[in-house]
């Protein structure tokens, strides 16, 4: 016998906590939150309020919309990944209904996801780019010095945005010139090298600017007491950086450097890694220092390693310049 059926709200808390209890992070349940809304919205729009009533068809002809709608407020076209998220949110809460028994049958089995496409990543710096950008940084300024931290560490690292933001001073070990990642992706610790300018840089803002930082110091309007916490990067007013802000930061940075890139935080992140792999790093290191789950992930970064392709294409190729006679400097009298 079927539970009485719950409404869109409560069936979704209920997931949502179901979601929590097996430790899922937070930021994967808020794209669910997004993808699953934008759904329920298209039902309802469609005079569909309850999940009993969804079919195959139904499920199929919002994967149509998806495509043809795109995104919401800009009406650009979602990428074939966006759109297969958000038809593996669907499926993965239908297939939740049917075993917790809100659902007798799953109205998504049988629908095809769009076909996974090998895109390249966003946009890199080249290593005279990446110095031009970090040089930038006004370090005779308490914020110039944290700002300077925060290229560095990025660029060092190739961490991401939230994990920089995470970071306290319990994950720093200095005797191997290590940053210990707490929670990475997916739930994983790991650990990544900082080079010796980026420890160096980063040792000078915790001993002269974080404490100056937590005090509010920073802040240009009037004196306010800042929140306490133990997170590594400030904001000017003495509390947790938010992503928002730091990747305004760093794209301000970008701008000044007159590079026309698109990208902030994580365009630092691709350019560690393709810097590194045209100098001969091996895939598994660099798959270590990302946090990829799968070395497949970081196999896209051989896509766009050019350099070594091209000087083994001259080397190998069998189709040689072509040898042109030299040209006669003494032209026949006309």
């Amino acid at each position: 016998m079927l539970i009485p059926f719950p409404s869109f709200e409560a069936l979704l808390a209920s997931y949502f906590q179901d979601l929590r209890v097996r430790n899922w992070s937070e930021s994967t349940i808020d794209r669910r939150k997004h993808s699953l809304g934008r759904f329920i919205d298209w039902l309802v729009a469609h005079s569909i309020d309850s999940l009993a009533e969804v079919s195959f068809d139904m499920i199929s002809a919002y994967q149509r919309s998806l495509f043809h709608q795109g995104n919401l407020r800009t009406r650009a076209p979602l990428s074939f990944a966006t759109q297969a998220s958000y038809i593996s949110a669907v499926s993965h809460w239908c297939q939740w209904a049917c075993l917790k028994k809100f659902l007798s049958f799953n109205p998504s089995i049988g629908i095809e996801l769009p076909k996974e496409e090998k895109r390249l990543p966003a946009s890199y710096l080249s290593a005279d780019e990446a110095e031009r950008l970090i040089q930038l940084t006004d370090v005779t300024t308490p914020i110039g010095i944290r700002d300077r931290v925060i290229l560095e560490v990025l660029y060092s690292t190739a961490m991401r945005r939230s994990e920089l933001l995470r970071l306290t001073h319990f994950d720093i070990d200095r005797a191997r010139r290590l940053l210990v990642i707490r929670q990475g992706k997916g739930h994983k610790d790991r650990l990544v090298p900082i080079g010796v300018r980026a420890m160096e840089w980063l040792e000078k803002y915790l001993r002269d600017v974080r404490p100056w930082l937590a005090e509010g110091n920073g802040c240009k309007r009037r004196k306010v007491q800042p929140p306490t916490t133990d997170r590594l990067i400030l904001s000017n007013t003495g509390g947790s950086m938010l992503p928002g802000a730091l990747s305004s930061l760093v794209r301000s940075y970008i701008v000044l450097a007159g590079i026309a890139k698109k990208g902030s935080c994580h365009m630092l992140r691709h350019t560690a890694a393709t810097l590194m792999l045209e100098n001969g790093a091996d895939l598994r290191s660099l798959q270590t220092l990302l946090g990829h789950e799968s070395l497949n992930m970081t196999q896209i970064y051989t896509h766009i390693t050019l350099t070594r392709l091209r000087q083994v294409h001259d080397a190998t190729h069998p189709a040689k310049p072509d040898i042109l006679p030299k040209p006669d400097l003494n032209p026949p009298p006309v």
